[in-house]
């Protein structure tokens, strides 16, 4: 990044020069951190999405293009030959790893996936019908209640801890949500399976018989992750940073991470769009939901359609319905009406005008739900999966944070629109 050149602006008769900065791909920056300084005047940019918070070497995304690249590496490669925790490790620390390094840190992450024994008794303080992204917003915030020896953002090694213990217990604390909302009992992590694998056993596994994993589908679950591991400042990413700017701990920072993400215009529309399809319920009952969808004057949306970023196909969709396509066969279990509808709603996507001029293509949501159903995870499963995917994203954005020199607590500004000054008026005389 560099200043390359300068923008010329006129406030109120006066001029001013401010610096133009340029990265290493995507379009230029107006640095106007002086701006108030110089010329007394804020900008106005509701939802930030005309104003760079930071500076960040982690991901990059080009939505007319359909890029997305982590650290550099197309999204494409890193899903076809790598898989999540050598992913995990490239946004960590900057550079895939060679064989030693990649062992190390499967390693450190496997012998950091048990939880406290104490907090087994935590998680019966929510009741059995708590969505599981309440259980873990509150469980993953205690984690700072149980380790003690990783709370110092000062610290490089207490960074790297923490950094390690959050992606290897976000698996199994879902897991534990997911098994206390349906009544079975915990199932402890095994560290012979691999980071995926290790998760469907504690989710699908019962002490009464044997539960064999089938690779497939763990590698489909693999994908998942790793295809959901950053996407740059997104809202929940931006709270994170937003949380650490303020020197909060790290438990604390992607407890928020992840109490953003709930919400259903986020991390939630993957569960947003299954609903959906299981309210369209029948294939006959498409023509209906199209036509309510293409009427401007009616609230209906078609979820998992189209994304905010993406001008042209999302670049994880491409790879998650080769997924979904793979996912579906192994199960068989195509005369499920509610996967009838979505296969359906895929072919006319991809195939009406309507959609394609607006370039209403499936997005990462349509498939990922898709999948997760197919496996057999409940709805209400879905954001939860989607945290501890995004776990080492946040962590790796939280570090590069703490590590700009640049980097100050978070302070938007505000447009007043209020009452002007006025005297206060004893509650006798009004």
């Amino acid at each position: 990044m560099a200043e390359a050149k300068t923008a010329r602006i006129i406030v109120n008769d006066k001029e001013l020069d401010l610096p133009v900065l340029t990265p290493t791909v995507g379009p230029d920056c107006v640095d106007i951190r002086k701006l108030y300084g110089q010329a007394d005047v804020f900008t106005f940019d509701p939802g930030f999405t005309s104003t760079a918070s930071c500076a960040s070497a982690i991901t990059y995304i080009d939505g007319d293009k359909g890029e997305l690249w982590y650290r550099g590496y197309p999204i494409e490669q890193l899903a076809l030959h790598g898989h999540h925790l050598e992913t995990a490790y490239l946004l960590l620390y900057g550079d895939l790893p060679t064989p030693k390094q990649m062992e190390d840190f499967e390693n450190r992450v496997t012998r950091h996936t048990m939880v406290h024994e104490q907090m087994h008794y935590f998680f019966r303080g929510f009741r059995r019908d708590s969505h599981p992204m309440a259980t873990m917003v509150g469980v993953v915030g205690a984690l700072s209640a149980f380790y003690h020896d990783s709370l110092d953002i000062n610290d490089p090694w207490h960074r790297e801890v923490a950094s390690i213990r959050l992606i290897a217990k976000l698996p199994t604390i879902a897991a534990m949500a997911y098994k206390y909302s349906i009544g079975q009992p915990f199932v402890y992590p095994r560290n012979e399976l691999d980071y995926a694998s290790n998760f469907l056993h504690m989710c699908f596994s019962v002490p009464a018989e044997e539960y064999k994993v089938d690779p497939a589908l763990a590698r489909a679950m693999d994908r998942i992750m790793m295809l959901h591991a950053d996407h740059e400042q997104n809202a929940s990413t931006s709270t994170v940073r937003l949380a650490g700017s303020s020197g909060a701990n790290p438990f604390a920072c992607i407890a928020a991470g992840i109490a953003c993400l709930w919400g259903p215009a986020h991390g939630g529309a993957n569960q947003a769009c299954l609903e959906m399809l299981q309210e369209i319920g029948t294939v006959d009952r498409i023509p209906e939901y199209i036509k309510r969808a293409k009427d401007k004057d009616d609230p209906f949306r078609l979820m998992g359609f189209g994304h905010r970023v993406y001008k042209n196909f999302d670049p994880r969709a491409k790879i998650m319905k080769e997924s979904a396509d793979e996912v579906l066969g192994i199960l068989g279990i195509e005369d499920n009406p509610t996967l009838q509808v979505a296969k359906e709603l895929e072919r006319i996507a991809l195939e009406d005008e309507y959609f394609v001029q607006k370039k209403l293509y499936p997005n990462v949501d349509f498939y990922s739900g898709i999948i997760l159903s197919a496996m057999g995870f409940p709805t209400a499963m879905f954001t939860p999966i989607f945290a501890l995917s995004r776990t080492v994203g946040w962590i790796s954005q939280w570090t590069e944070m703490l590590g700009d020199p640049d980097s100050k607590i978070g302070r938007p500004r505000q447009l007043y629109v209020g009452q002007d000054r006025r005297d206060y008026v004893p509650v006798a005389d009004r």
